[in-house]
């Protein structure tokens, strides 16, 4: 059969050439819309569910939230296995499904299951879903900074928080601007037990007291001389005067007790279990650029430092916007390596086929077999949604030099045989003997080539089987 093929092949030259020229503009295609990373991505399809129960033990928190939504999920269709984790104040349930399953279909089967669960949680408790992404969805880094000391940490919070953050959230292929560091402001009353014994007063009619007073109600519409005017209450609190003068009930001769009377209210600091530091220079506030799964990272990078550069006019002056980590370096680097050795190979053909052939058009045939195969390979890899990593253009790297064995192997015999047959009759081989020949030449190897090309593929098929069960087995 392979004798037929190159046959047809040497037969039909003009059409294998416009074959070769279409899979190359498909190829290429192809290498432009394959995604383009540097950390190969093995986890199982994961959807992770969060929720706070502030202020409970993990006990607690294991008793009344982790537990109840673990046995709930542990009927979701497709799924392998539901781990649970209790924390102080957290509960952290992941959820993984069989090989090739849809994330966002995942997602919303979770989500189904969540909504049912919802009833046997306490009061104010609703989980919610992570992001659609993977562990390996970390691909940038920065850090908010201002040496000049303008701002403190919790304005450099506010400025992430409400403004970077969301800002962020808009460049496409991002799933979670994370915050990292800095402290979040918020108003504290730091109430005296004597005082709320002196008043009779307990510590929950005082929260609810604050809490209804931090509302606004509305009063309906009222219809005076054909116009309508509608009537709204301002009773959200916007300073600590307001929180002081909150009401929480009456003494005995009938006088107000407000806040003031037994609290003291203050701005500070909300409670933190972690700090982020830059280079030993002090405390900063950082942001983590997560990226959703099979988004190209190289794309959604560049688009984030787009952004970046189009917000930093619009911060205060003295902030700035320091990159702590970018693993768009990371990938042009592996795309540098396959770039590298392609053109080391392309020397090495070249010469070896002028040393010991002495004709440039039999190096020529080699050198573009080269990226005729990778451009090929990403054909196929972008078929099968693989994305291009360090793993898979090391492989490529690697095939490369077994694709150049097979042309100089194949372009060697074709010139012994035209040496003989110029030996013999005194004259090269021209016209329709020449192309005999190079039927004749690429017969007797071509077979063997074809085959040791095709056992060198198989002996990859364990390599890659092993790597898949590692990264279930990891994720």
């Amino acid at each position: 059969m392979l004798h037929k093929v190159i046959e047809q092949a040497v037969a039909n030259r003009v059409l294998v050439l416009l074959l070769a020229g279409i899979l190359a503009v498909l190829g290429w295609q192809a290498y432009r819309a394959t995604p383009l990373d540097a950390i190969p991505d093995l986890s199982d399809t994961q959807v992770i569910i969060k929720t706070s129960f502030p202020g409970q033990s993990p006990q607690v928190v294991q008793d009344q939230v982790t537990y109840p939504l673990t046995t709930a999920l542990l009927s979701v269709p497709g799924s392998t296995a539901v781990r649970g984790y209790s924390f102080y104040g957290d509960s952290y349930i992941y959820v993984t499904f069989k090989d090739g399953t849809d994330l966002y279909w995942a997602r919303s089967r979770v989500l189904e299951y969540l909504n049912q669960a919802r009833a046997s949680l306490p009061a104010g408790v609703n989980p919610q879903l992570g992001p659609d992404a993977t562990g390996v969805g970390w691909v940038y880094e920065y850090a908010l900074t201002d040496p000049k000391g303008s701002m403190n940490l919790s304005q450099l919070t506010t400025l992430q928080n409400f403004f970077l953050k969301y800002q962020l959230q808009t460049v496409p292929g991002v799933a979670e601007v994370a915050t990292v560091g800095g402290m979040v402001q918020e108003y504290q009353i730091v109430v005296d037990p004597n005082r709320l014994r002196a008043f009779g007063v307990s510590l929950d009619a005082l929260r609810q007291a604050v809490a209804d007073a931090n509302r606004e109600v509305g009063g309906g519409v009222v219809e005076l001389g054909g116009a309508e005017y509608m009537i709204i209450s301002r009773g959200y609190l916007k300073s600590i005067a307001d929180i002081e003068r909150i009401p929480v009930g009456v003494n005995a001769q009938g006088t107000p007790v407000l806040v003031r009377d037994l609290a003291t209210v203050r701005l500070g600091p909300a409670g933190r279990r972690g700090v982020a530091d830059l280079n030993g220079q002090g405390e900063v506030v950082g942001g983590i650029i997560v990226m959703r799964q099979g988004e190209n990272a190289r794309s959604v990078i560049t688009a984030v430092k787009q952004k970046l550069d189009h917000l930093r006019p619009s911060l205060p002056q003295g902030v700035e916007i320091v990159p702590v980590y970018d693993r768009s370096g990371v990938i042009d680097r592996a795309v540098a390596t396959l770039q590298d050795k392609l053109l080391e190979e392309f020397l090495v053909v070249a010469l070896v086929c002028l040393v010991f052939l002495w004709h440039w058009r039999s190096a020529l045939v080699a050198i573009v077999s080269l990226p005729l195969g990778v451009l090929t390979a990403f054909i196929v890899m972008h078929a099968q949604g693989i994305n291009a990593n360090i793993m898979s253009l090391g492989g490529i790297a690697i095939a490369i030099g077994a694709m150049v064995d097979a042309a100089i192997v194949l372009i060697e015999n074709l010139h012994r045989h035209l040496s003989d047959h110029q030996r013999a009759h005194g004259v090269p081989a021209e016209g329709a003997a020449h192309w005999q020949l190079v039927v004749k030449s690429s017969q007797e190897v071509g077979p063997a080539l074809f085959f040791s090309l095709l056992i060198i593929t198989l002996s990859f098929v364990p390599v890659f089987t092993l790597q898949a069960q590692e990264g279930r087995m990891f994720a």
